[in-house]
């Protein structure tokens, strides 16, 4: 069974600014030190970049463990980490989420760069 984000939650999390992400450690089951984080919905799923790209502590974590905990929109959430393959019509898609959400960043040209494009995340629920 597919685990998806209720379009509520999806609501909430296109506007939240305030999403913390933590990657299991090694053993699989303590989270790490949260990091705040920008977050987008596209195609209705959760994404994010990690702004220094793949050699960034959390990502390398969220792709060897693929699961961790998050923090948005006020509530914590167990959930698993999907890396995405840069080059798609999905990248589009993400990119012009940044672009809506973070538009008055000066932050926003270096996310939609290529070191953040490839290394860029889907999250998804973890129920158990």
């Amino acid at each position: 069974m597919e685990n998806n984000w209720t379009e509520e939650q999806l609501q909430l999390f296109s506007k939240a600014d305030d999403m913390y992400i933590s990657p299991f450690y090694d053993d699989g089951k303590t989270p790490g030190t949260p990091t705040w984080i920008w977050s987008v919905v596209a195609d209705n799923d959760l994404y994010v970049r990690a702004y220094n790209g793949q050699n960034s502590r959390w990502y390398q974590s969220a792709g060897k463990q693929r699961a961790g905990k998050i923090k948005l929109a006020g509530q914590e959430y167990d959930v698993f980490f999907e890396p995405i393959e840069p080059g798609s019509a999905l990248t589009e898609k993400i990119d012009q989420a940044y672009k809506e959400k973070y538009s008055s960043s000066r932050y926003l040209a270096p996310m939609i760069g290529k070191g953040p494009v490839s290394a860029t995340v889907k999250i998804l629920p973890r129920n158990e």
